[in-house]
């Protein structure tokens, strides 16, 4: 019994599938990258706070074009592709081949991605998490009888 069916626990069925999909993609360690939570907080909207997280992929021989970044449902994937190159001359060793890569990040509700850039084969992207409001609500109890 998964510990997300425990009866305690509404509405987690979602939160379940993300993380099985997250297991499944987790095998390959190529590119390799960092995650880091940056410190300054006001990377989102002027005067707002919040988080803000950043995804450093090593993509070296990767131009712009080969690379593709989209967010499809709460996923934010990075696929890049090589063309093999029919160059004239023979290898006499071949340690850097063109290969494909897919790399997928599962975001929580309300992370955004504030932008992405490729520098010194590096491919840099920012994500921000805007600091949730605070909300409390109270809720009144009903007396039999008594319409609401």
């Amino acid at each position: 019994m998964s510990l997300l069916r425990s009866p305690l626990l509404l509405g987690f069925e979602e939160l379940e599938r993300m993380l099985a999909r997250v297991a499944k993609g987790a095998g390959d360690g190529y590119p390799p990258y960092n995650i880091e939570r940056c410190l300054d907080e006001g990377a989102g909207e002027e005067g707002a706070s919040g988080q803000r997280i950043r995804i450093t992929i090593a993509v070296a021989g990767f131009t712009r074009e080969q690379l593709e970044i989209t967010l499809e449902d709460k996923q934010l994937v990075i696929r890049g592709r090589q063309a093999e190159t029919n160059g004239t001359g023979e290898f006499l060793h071949r340690g850097i081949a063109a290969r494909q890569f897919q790399r997928t990040f599962v975001l929580a509700d309300g992370i955004e991605v504030a932008g992405a850039e490729l520098k010194d084969g590096l491919l840099v992207i920012d994500l921000f998490r805007p600091e949730p409001a605070h909300r409390v609500r109270r809720i009144e109890i009903a007396t039999p009888g008594q319409s609401g």
